[in-house]
């Protein structure tokens, strides 16, 4: 199992030091730097390039948000899981927006923090049950006011797949192929990190949320491409284009 490099940035420096325990105890997280403020952390996090780092939301000098929003521009690669006490949903959604990955609402038990770090850093989303239920139902109500809004979701997803870059339509095929995010990393030699931030941009230009969703799209235009060939073809025979009286 390759290491994950860990970073910590918390104010709370008895709360700090058990993270650093923690992640001395794990089996390959190790913890490359650890910081209280969201200037020590700005200024320290880019020359560490870590894996994963751990973010406290409030700071004396700032919010966690903040510092996300910062270190997400420098360090794309890089995951950031959200630890803290808050779990109000405008907190959550600004800390998503900003670039975090996963929202863990303390107290964690130790190996639950073990097994999100592990999780986030192969392209999962870890979140805390309570969080992840407000984070699906604020979605589903975005979800349903933009249906309402663009009623022809095809035609959305045919100018979506226009956009993709050629490196997220490679991502792309291999999901479609049943490929895990290790194994689209290791065919294309990036990091599962990198895969996660294609398969995010593929999910918001097709406008789909899920690995499923996006089977059934690949599906819908295979069948589509079959009706269309047939068409064709019986035209070219000189028969009719349907069987539609």
């Amino acid at each position: 199992m390759d290491s994950i490099r860990v970073a910590i940035v918390e104010d709370d420096s008895r709360l700090r030091h058990s993270l650093e325990q923690i992640l001395a105890e794990a089996a390959g997280c190790p913890c490359v730097g650890s910081f209280a403020t969201v200037a020590d952390a700005v200024r320290g996090l880019p020359p560490l390039e870590p894996d994963v780092i751990l973010m406290d939301i409030n700071l004396p000098d700032g919010t966690g948000v903040d510092c996300v929003a910062a270190i997400a521009a420098q360090l794309p690669d890089t995951q950031i899981l959200m630890l803290t006490a808050y779990q109000d949903p405008e907190t959550t959604f600004r800390a998503i927006t900003a670039g975090a990955r996963g929202y863990l609402v303390k107290p964690v038990k130790s190996a639950r923090l073990v097994e999100a770090i592990r999780e986030i850093r192969e392209g999962g989303v870890p979140m805390s049950r309570s969080i992840a239920r407000k984070v699906i139902e604020a979605f589903s109500r975005i979800n349903a006011g933009l249906r309402a809004a663009s009623p022809n979701p095809h035609r959305d997803q045919a100018e979506g797949e226009m956009a993709l870059a050629p490196r997220e339509r490679q991502v792309l095929e291999l999901l479609v192929a049943g490929c895990s995010y290790k194994e689209a990393a290791a065919q294309l030699g990036i990091s599962t990190s990198t895969v996660g931030v294609y398969v995010g941009r593929i999910y918001e230009k097709l406008h789909v949320s899920s690995r499923r969703e996006i089977v059934a799209w690949s599906q819908g235009k295979v069948e589509a491409g079959k009706i269309a060939g047939d068409q064709r073809s019986r035209t070219a025979r000189g028969g009719p284009k349907s069987s539609e009286p």
